[in-house]
């Protein structure tokens, strides 16, 4: 079982922290009483699609012998304006980074985090729909 503790610290302002003992601040926005001090939790749930689906994407890349240098992982997510303001549509760009890629390694590689093994993905895509591309560049 996977746990949190959320802490609050004065103002809009949390502390969470995770069973691996590691701690984020959360804050609003100051046109919602926050101060700005950290990130939104809508904010957070795109980040830990990020990087959930990069870690399985690294991971099958190396397995597969690719030389990766580096991903970047650009996700954005639409809400509508009206209350609870869920994310309807999120859209997830990888820029995969290295030498001599197979097209074809990176292809699958993303397909597989996104349609098998990334458990955010898997959580958020009841609820709203995500839509992923690649991008492969080649370092000389």
């Amino acid at each position: 079982m996977i746990k949190a503790k959320v802490k609050w610290a004065g103002g809009l302002q949390f502390v969470g922290q995770s069973g691996t003992n590691h701690a984020i601040v959360m804050d609003a926005h100051p046109d919602y009483g926050g101060e700005n001090t950290g990130m939104r939790p809508m904010e957070l749930l795109l980040v830990g699609l990020g990087g959930c689906s990069g870690m399985d994407i690294v991971s099958i890349l190396k397995k597969k012998k690719q030389d990766i240098r580096g991903l970047e992982i650009n996700v954005k997510g639409q809400q509508p304006d009206s209350y609870p303001k869920r994310f309807t549509e999120i859209e997830i760009e990888f820029i995969v980074k290295g030498k001599n890629f197979s097209e074809e390694a990176v292809k699958r590689a993303v397909e597989l985090s996104m349609n098998k093994y990334c458990s955010v993905k898997a959580t958020l895509e009841h609820s709203a729909k995500i839509i992923y591309s690649y991008k492969i560049e080649n370092i000389e």
